[in-house]
């Protein structure tokens, strides 16, 4: 009798998990209805600038392809998976979905179908976009020619491309924010509340500032801190700060985001690529809410994590042979005492893409090149062509432990295997 009530109680418990994960999202929560307070071109212009907030174009967009057709290889330790089409072809795009169903999967992480979508959707930052936003953004996507491409099939190893696996990562990482009536959106909020919706949610800045653990979840306790961007061989710059940002900083930063230049630096890599699509495009109101929210994240020291190393020993006979390959390639533009030239070219004295524990973006810049992105602000940016043929990996360890340790910069050496790995 023992027996049969345990077998009793584990068929119960095998119930009511298949239940679980069969469970639609529209009764795990409830899902606002739509408020239209604006006509329809309204509606639209305000989802184009909203999606450029998301920057769902760059993910969306296969290379060479059409505009949000999907498409885009996207690389994680698991395996690589494809971008949807959101174009409104009804049979490869959203031409059949409601605004029910993009509210969903924004604030879900819900497929039209039910399915639960890869967590590279950063719906775990979505979910906290308003029901307006959403419709906004919806009806945007509806306004765009349709474009009938159906993305590759996902390359995930198992058991990383079942929906059992999604269930167990969305009970560790993913809590839905509480859905809301009304009509509110970026357009209502104050500017300090903008901020907090820009970075957080719609900009989804800590998908790549904050490093992840093994199973693919934010680092608890890490919040900005940056880390390496799985499969794309560069690190995101941490965002917290062990003392105040200054108000020039923060116009540094400012410049930054909506131009890609400053007087002391240039993005480059991926942060290139987010400034080229997304941030120029934004109101400078917008730019300033979220650089007031990134000032108000709390200081903390330099993370244990990173690696610790002595700083590069001056007297060197390594760095001797980086300070003559800097003297033939990099004086020119960057001068003897390493300030560049403001808005044009990046300073390195003080760069914290060159003083990182890391020195993984530097390498990346000198082997293949550092480019700013050409925006409205700064349409001709300067850039720096690739070194990866021009010298050996010995060359570049130098040089670049040359840079790391001079102008009141002292950063760990780099080894000529750290460049070989690249």
């Amino acid at each position: 009798m023992k027996r049969l009530r345990i077998t009793l109680v584990a068929a119960a418990l095998l119930v009511a998990g298949i239940g679980w994960l069969l469970l639609p999202d529209w009764m795990e929560d409830g899902i606002p209805p739509s408020v239209h307070t604006r006509p329809l071109a309204e509606r639209i212009e305000a989802g184009r600038y909203l999606a450029r907030a998301g920057n769902c174009v760059a993910c969306h967009t296969a290379q060479g392809g059409p505009e949000y057709a999907g498409g885009r290889r996207i690389g994680t330790p698991f395996g690589a998976i494809y971008s949807t089409n959101l174009t409104p072809d009804p049979a490869t795009g959203l031409g059949d979905w409601t605004e029910q169903d993009f509210y969903r999967a924004l604030h879900h992480g819900r497929s039209r179908d039910g399915r639960r979508l890869y967590p590279a959707f950063p719906y775990p930052n979505y979910t906290q976009v308003t029901r307006r936003d959403a419709d906004a953004i919806f009806a945007y996507l509806q306004s765009l020619p349709p474009v009938r491409r159906a993305p590759p099939p996902p390359e995930l190893r198992f058991p990383y491309n079942t929906q059992l696996a999604l269930m167990v990562w969305r009970a560790l990482y993913f809590d839905p924010a509480p859905a809301q009536a009304g009509d509110g959106g970026l357009d209502t909020l104050a500017a300090n509340e903008r901020g907090a919706y820009l970075v957080e949610g719609l900009g989804h800045c800590n998908a790549c500032h904050t490093a992840r653990g093994p199973l693919g979840g934010l680092r608890a306790g890490a919040d900005y801190d940056g880390g390496p961007i799985p499969s794309l061989n560069w690190d995101a710059l941490p965002l917290t700060r062990e003392a105040p940002m200054s108000d020039a900083d923060a116009a540094q930063m400012r410049s930054l985001l909506s131009t890609g230049v400053s007087a002391r630096g240039a993005v480059s890599g991926p942060m290139a690529e987010v400034v080229f699509h997304s941030l120029q495009y934004l109101r400078d109101d917008d730019i300033a809410a979220m650089v007031d929210y990134l000032r108000r994240l709390p200081r903390r020291a330099a993370s244990a994590a990173a690696p610790v190393r002595a700083a590069a020993n001056p007297d060197d006979p390594f760095l001797a042979r980086g300070a003559t390959l800097y003297r033939t390639h990099c004086r020119d533009c960057h001068g003897d005492d390493g300030q560049g030239r403001p808005f044009a070219i990046p300073a390195l004295a003080g760069n914290p893409l060159v003083t990182a524990a890391s020195p993984n973006n530097a390498i990346q810049s000198v082997l293949f090149g550092g480019f700013a992105p050409s925006t409205a602000g700064n349409p001709r940016p300067y850039g720096m062509p690739p070194y990866a043929h021009r010298l050996d990996d010995t060359e570049l360890a130098a040089v670049l432990s040359y840079i790391r340790a001079s102008w009141g910069n002292a950063a760990p050496a780099v080894a000529p295997a750290e460049v070989r790995r690249r």
